[in-house]
C-alpha cells in the first residue's frame, strides 16, 4: 500500500474544479469580510480546511487542488493525517497546549523526553538543540547565540563583564553593544524581523521602512543549466563568489562575527549551489573565526532527499548552527559546540522558550518520515518528477528555462521568461486545479508533502502540459 493511500484512503482521485475565477465568489466574500478586521490583501483563495485531504486543499467555492505549496513549503504529510490528529489528542499535547509553560523556568518533566525525540533526526554532527517560535525567530536567536560566542572568544568563555561593558551596554555603546555584523547573500531570505531583515535581500517589501543592521551581502553563485553543460563555468562562479565572501571579511569596516546561508535559496528564486562552495564557505569560515550558520527553514525535514539539505555537502566540520521551522511545525537551531550556551543564564531566554505543543508535534512528524522511509521515497518521486519535466522542457523550452533542482528530490524549480508570464502560468494552473507557487520574479518553486507521489505526478504534469500547449 502506498503511504498517501495509508494516511488518505479517501484523497481525491482528480483536482475539482467548480469556478475558474480564482479567488471565487464564496472567496472574495470571505475576504472582504476577512478583511475588516485583518489584512487579507495577499490571500489567494480561502481555504476549507475540514474538506481538505492528502496532497489536496479545498476552497470555500468547491474547488479542489492538487497542492503544490503547501502552505508555503510548511505542511510535511498533507492535510488531516491522521498520525498528527492522534498526537494532537495526546494527554501530553492537552498540558502543552493549556499550560503553556514557561520552558526556561518551570519546564515539565516531559521536556526531556520531547527534546530528545527532535535530536533523533537532528543534523549530522549536531546534538543540542535550543527553540524558538518561527523561522524568522530561529534566526534572529541564532545570531545571538553566534554574537555571544565570538564575544566570549575574545573575553574568555567564563571570564566576567566588566564594569565598562555593563556600563556602556545600557546605552547602546560599545563595548558592552558591540559593533559586529553578519555576512549574508544576495538574494537571500531569513525573516521579516529586523536582524533577520537586515540579512535579507530577495524583495524590497520583506524590508522596506524598517531600519536595518548596516550588514553585507555576497554574491551566491549564479549557475547556468544544465549543470552537466557548464561545469568550468560554475566552478569559476564558486571560485568568484568565495573570494567575495574572503573579501568581505577581511575588509569590513566592523567584525564579521557570524555567516548564514540556505542550502538552496528560496524565496529569491531557488537558486542552488555545490557541495564545494559549501566546504569553501566552512573553509573561510574557520579560517577567521566566523560562526557558520546555516538556514533550513524551508529546505529541512526531507523535501530535497536528505533530512537536512546541507548533508547533501558533507561539510566538514558540521556548521556552528542549524536554524529550522516549517516543515517541522516547530522552531529553533541545532548545535554542537557547548561553548554555544551562555556561560551565565538568562542570555538566551525568553518567557517560552519554545512551545512544547509544537515540539510535540514535530516529534510526530519526524516518526512518521522515518518509520515509513519518506525521505528516499521523496527522492524517488523527485527524481521521477523532474524527468517529466525534462521532457517538457524539450518541448517548450521558452517556459521551461533554468529547470533546476535535479538529485534534490521535490526541490523543483524553473523560470518562465517574464514575471507576466510567471504569474499568468500560475494562475492558469489554478484554473485547472492545481496550487503551486513562484519566488523570485520569474520563477516557479515545487513545494509538495513527502507523501506526494507518482500518480500525483501525472496529474499535475498533464496540468502542465495543459497550460503550456495554449500558452502565448
Amino acid at each position: 500500500m502506498s503511504i498517501a493511500a495509508k494516511y488518505y484512503p479517501n484523497e481525491p482521485e482528480q483536482p475539482v474544479v467548480k469556478v475558474t475565477q480564482i479567488p471565487g465568489p464564496e472567496s472574495k466574500k470571505a475576504i472582504e469580510s476577512l478583511g475588516k478586521v485583518f489584512d487579507s490583501r495577499p490571500v489567494y483563495f480561502v481555504a476549507d480546511y475540514e474538506k481538505s485531504n492528502g496532497n489536496y486543499i479545498a476552497d470555500v467555492d468547491g474547488n479542489v487542488y492538487l497542492d503544490l505549496y503547501a502552505q508555503i513549503a510548511s505542511i510535511a504529510l498533507g492535510y488531516n493525517n491522521p498520525a498528527l490528529i492522534e498526537a494532537a489528542k495526546s494527554p501530553e499535547m492537552i498540558r502543552a497546549i493549556v499550560e503553556r509553560p514557561a520552558l526556561g523556568n518551570f519546564p515539565g518533566k516531559d521536556l526531556e523526553g520531547i527534546l530528545k525525540n527532535l535530536l533523533k533526526v537532528a543534523p549530522k554532527g549536531q546534538d543540542h538543540i535550543w527553540s524558538g517560535l518561527s523561522g524568522a525567530d530561529a534566526n534572529e536567536l541564532a545570531f545571538k547565540a553566534a554574537f555571544m560566542w565570538y564575544q566570549g572568544q575574545k573575553r574568555g568563555y567564563n571570564t566576567a563583564w566588566t564594569a565598562e561593558e555593563n556600563e556602556s551596554t545600557m546605552k547602546n555603546q560599545a563595548p558592552g553593544s558591540p559593533d559586529l555584523a553578519v555576512i549574508s547573500f544576495k538574494r537571500a531570505f531569513h525573516g521579516r524581523l529586523f536582524a533577520s531583515a537586515s540579512v535579507t535581500a530577495s524583495k524590497p517589501v520583506h524590508k522596506i521602512d524598517l531600519p536595518s543592521f548596516k550588514w553585507p551581502k555576497a554574491e551566491f553563485p549564479a549557475y547556468k543549466y544544465p549543470l552537466e553543460a557548464n561545469a568550468e563555468y560554475n566552478k569559476a562562479e564558486d571560485a568568484r563568489c568565495l573570494e567575495i565572501v574572503e573579501n568581505i571579511i577581511k575588509t569590513w569596516q566592523v567584525p564579521v562575527a557570524a555567516l548564514i546561508i540556505e542550502p538552496v535559496q528560496s524565496e529569491g528564486g531557488d537558486n542552488h549551489a555545490s557541495a564545494e562552495f559549501f566546504q569553501g564557505l566552512r573553509d573561510v569560515t574557520l579560517k577567521h573565526g566566523v560562526v557558520f550558520i546555516v538556514d533550513e527553514v524551508q529546505t529541512g525535514v526531507g523535501a530535497t532527499g536528505s533530512f537536512w539539505a546541507h548533508e547533501h555537502f558533507n561539510i566538514t566540520p558540521p556548521p556552528d548552527l542549524v536554524t529550522f521551522s516549517k516543515k517541522f511545525q516547530s522552531a529553533g537551531y541545532w548545535f554542537h559546540n557547548p561553548e554555544f550556551i551562555p556561560a551565565a543564564p538568562y542570555r538566551q531566554f525568553n518567557t517560552w522558550c519554545g512551545d512544547p505543543a509544537r515540539m510535540i508535534l514535530a516529534g510526530a512528524i519526524a516518526k512518521e518520515i522515518v518509520d515509513n522511509d519518506l525521505v528516499s521515497k521523496a527522492k524517488e518521486v523527485g527524481d521521477y518528477l523532474y524527468g517529466k519535466l525534462e521532457e517538457l522542457q524539450a518541448k517548450y523550452p521558452r517556459h521551461l528555462q533554468n529547470l533546476r533542482g535535479k538529485g534534490r528530490a521535490t526541490f523543483i524549480a524553473w523560470d518562465l521568461e517574464s514575471a507576466e508570464k510567471r504569474n499568468e502560468f500560475l494562475y492558469r494552473l489554478k484554473q485547472n486545479g492545481v496550487n503551486c507557487g513562484g519566488c523570485a520574479e520569474v520563477s516557479v518553486r515545487l513545494r509538495p508533502t513527502l507523501t506526494f507521489e507518482k500518480k500525483h505526478v501525472d496529474i499535475f504534469v498533464s496540468v502542465v502540459a495543459k497550460v503550456l500547449a495554449d500558452f502565448v
